[in-house]
Parts: structure tokens; sequence; C-alpha cells
């Protein structure tokens, strides 16, 4: 960590936010009968695996289906890279036909990578009603009228900051820390 990165979120604040995200949904969706989560490839899968920890954590018959969706190829900067994009995995073993959907990504921002995992779902059927959680709403910069249902933690920052989220299962710790990168 650099001199002027923040700490957003240390291990213990994840865990309990975390916590507090899984508390939320049990209060809104009560037993989860035909609820499904969906986490946005790649890291709004970590979320998406904790969450359905936590809530089996809380009551052991909150078992939630929950599969990973790849946006790639629904983007709408896909073929302005310079570099090809590389898929990451969908695994979406049921339908989502007629069901509620808690939609997953760790970092809501411009919105537009939301957007693009609305477009993906649709090719698993039609649901009934989506919501959005996140982990972290960067505020201000967002370019299309996306909100989150159930949000972490807000972020309040310029457009030259970006916002990390460090997970046990890739990085090695659970935390977030939001930094300026030295070639700006």
């Amino acid at each position: 960590m650099k001199h002027n990165d923040r700490i957003i979120l240390d291990s213990t604040q994840f865990d309990l936010t975390i916590k507090r995200l899984a508390h939320q949904l049990i209060e809104n969706f009560n037993d989860f009968s035909d609820t499904v989560i969906i986490g946005l490839q790649p890291r709004g899968t970590f979320l998406a695996a904790r969450i359905k920890e936590e809530l089996k954590a809380i009551n052991k018959k909150f078992d939630v289906q929950v599969g990973a969706l790849d946006v790639t190829f629904y983007r709408d900067d896909y073929r302005r890279q310079d570099m090809p994009l590389v898929p990451s995995k969908t695994d979406v073993d049921f339908v989502i036909e007629d069901k509620k959907v808690i939609l997953i990504d760790d970092v809501l921002f411009t919105g537009r990578t939301i957007r693009s995992g609305l477009d993906a779902m649709l090719a698993f059927g039609r649901p009934r009603n989506v919501q959005l959680l996140v982990l972290i709403n960067r505020r201000y910069e967002r370019h299309l009228p996306i909100q989150a249902n159930y949000i972490g933690k807000n972020v309040h920052s310029v457009i030259s900051e970006r916002v990390k989220v460090s997970w046990k299962e890739t990085e090695g710790e659970d935390r977030v820390i939001l930094y300026t990168p030295e070639n700006e």
C-alpha cells in the first residue's frame, strides 16, 4: 500500500459488511423461494459465493442457487479494445424464467457492466424481478441510470481515483482501498 492509498474496508469491516448485506437480503427475500443469485464475472462471483455462504451460516434452509455470468461479449466497448478481451466462464445451470434474481458485482461505477449483465442474463430467461447488490458503490460518474438496491459501502471519489477490492481467494486478504494510479 502506498502513502496516498485509503483503506475503505479492512478485513473486519469487509466481513461485517457481507454479514449486513446478507441480513438485508433475508429481510426482503424471506425464505428465498424462487430466488437465484448471479455474480458477474470475474469479481462479482467472489461476493456472490460469500453471500451464499453467509446466508447458509445464518440458516441452513437458505440454499440459494448461485451462478456466474460473463458479460464480455455484451459490453458496449467490446470492439473498442486494443487487446482482445478474454472472456471468463459463464456458469448458470438453472433457468431464471419468472425467478427473483439478485445480481451481484463488487464495484458499481459507470453502470456499464451492470447493463451488460442485464443483457447477458436474458439468455437464461425473463426474470420476474432483478435486484442489484454491490460491495462498493462509487458515486459520481454514473454513465447510465443504474442504482443498487443493496450497497455495502458508498465511496465518494474523483475520476482519477480507483477502487481495488482484494479477496482472500485471490490476493490473500479481504480489503478495499481507494488509490490514485501513479501514471495519471
